[in-house]
């Protein structure tokens, strides 16, 4: 990953985007579902007032019971994981139709400006099967 970050082909995000498809033929993710287990996406004012009114309660009632605001990167996060609309049973999420803009992109694969997106791919290896084999994928292919 250091690598393609150095040096990027003119071509990465056709590359990316043709590789996207395979990778989604092979990967189930109600079969992982790690993301939600191990990690925590942002939620913008936007997601909270969307999820708290699905779920009819207060954006400040759905702050103070699920969030916490993290100061260095200035985001609200969930408090703890696995998060809280996650049925551990079957790995899927309760809040689907109105989840965070962050879950729906998750693992942001395709993200326009992939080389500005590298960095979150390196971190998103170890949970998420679906950018480990995109990551493989891309080094067969450029290498």
């Amino acid at each position: 990953m250091t690598k393609l970050e150095k040096k990027p082909p003119a071509n990465l995000h056709k590359l990316i985007d043709a590789t996207d498809k395979e990778v989604w033929a092979e990967i189930d993710c109600l079969s992982c579902g790690n993301c939600c287990k191990q990690m925590t996406p942002t939620f913008s004012v936007k997601d909270i007032k969307r999820i708290s009114t699905h779920l009819e309660m207060t954006p400040a009632a759905f702050r103070e019971k699920w969030l916490r605001f993290d100061k260095k990167d200035k985001d609200w996060q969930n408090k703890k994981q696995p998060c809280q609309f996650l049925n551990l049973t079957d790995n899927k999420c309760s809040i689907y139709s109105v989840r965070p803009a962050d879950c729906a992109g998750f693992p942001h694969l395709t993200k326009k400006k992939a080389v500005d997106y590298i960095h979150v791919h390196k971190q998103n290896i170890q949970y998420c099967p679906a950018t480990y084999k995109m990551v493989e994928k891309l080094r067969a292919l450029m290498a």
